[in-house]
């Protein structure tokens, strides 16, 4: 009986019904708890002889695919395999699968959420309500009218488009892949110039990595809030750092740092700053979504079948 071993924490969380696709498919299914996503010899001692592995975060390089020889598909519970080295995979014949569009909705309402909550200083009424205080000295922003930059016009960033056109904004974004008739496509440099919320809705590579540095962040306006719901290393976080603590920008909202759990970061230490432990597509509808889909892969792999979502 070929076995599935699922290292993504909330994996079927929010129903039994990823679990029965694989059971109905007579798959041994082993839930392991993992420690260390980022240790690749902890997660090689994880999977062991499995044949499929439905993963989160856990790193999968060279290290543990050259121990796990058995392996034959890495289903990822989620859409960004910037965790699994995709070459390496691919040298070694082992398929790896997503899940995309499973969590779109629920990213772009986070998404949303943090650009009200950042309009709104919503975190410091909070915090001064907690501390008994009922008045506020804080004026917040309307968003009828404001203009929204949105980095990587994707099924997300689409999504958050959407809300933004409800809420009476302009919408502007940059993406070298994509010619949306909807919406104003403008250079990189000019979507910060001009934006009054920039929201990043794009993958991490080598390219993308710490595409928002000083320079971009430079030419952001003083009123201005960034939004990463995205991945962490998208951002150099030292520049944001100086940024936010000079009031050079508004304000941040984010879902995603680069070392999780940023305990350590200073960016927690700043009252302009709001920071969620990414978790923009943990909602129950997403969950099962993202769940079956991560099942479906793994089944149609070991028939011999394609996957639902090929990477690799």
């Amino acid at each position: 009986m070929p076995e599935v071993v699922v290292l993504a924490r909330s994996f079927g969380r929010a129903s039994s019904e990823p679990l029965e696709i694989l059971e109905k498919a007579g798959l041994s299914v082993t839930f392991k708890s993992n420690p260390e996503p980022e240790n690749e010899s902890m997660v090689a001692e994880l999977i062991g002889n499995a044949e499929a592995v439905i993963v989160g975060v856990d790193r999968i390089g060279e290290k543990v695919l050259s121990l796990c020889s058995h392996l034959k598909v890495i289903s990822k519970h989620g859409i960004g395999v910037d965790n699994i080295d995709l070459e390496a995979a691919r040298r070694r014949g082992v398929i790896v699968a997503n899940a995309p569009g499973t969590n779109s909705e629920s990213v772009a309402d986070m998404t949303f959420l943090f650009i009200l909550s950042c309009a709104r200083h919503m975190k410091l009424l909070l915090e001064q309500v907690r501390n008994k205080k009922w008045s506020s000295p804080l004026l917040g922003s309307e968003l009828e009218g404001k203009t929204l930059g949105i980095v990587g016009l994707g099924r997300i960033g689409k999504g958050v488009a959407r809300r933004a056109l409800g809420f009476g904004m302009k919408v502007i974004y940059f993406d070298p892949f994509v010619e949306d008739t909807d919406f104003t496509k403008v250079e990189l440099e000019e979507l910060f110039r001009l934006s009054d919320f920039v929201t990043l809705h794009l993958p991490l590579s080598l390219q993308t990595k710490h595409l928002v540095n000083e320079r971009l962040l430079s030419l952001m306006k003083k009123e201005a809030f960034l939004i990463n719901t995205a991945r962490g290393e998208l951002v150099d976080e030292e520049a944001l750092y100086r940024f936010l603590k000079e009031e050079r920008i508004a304000g941040a909202g984010l879902d995603v740092l680069s070392f999780e759990p940023p305990f350590e970061s200073p960016l927690l230490t700043l009252p302009n700053v709001l920071v969620t432990p990414h978790v923009s597509a943990h909602t129950r509808e997403a969950n099962v979504k993202m769940g079956k889909t991560a099942a479906l892969n793994v089944v149609y792999v070991l028939e011999g079948k394609e996957p639902l979502y090929r990477v690799v």
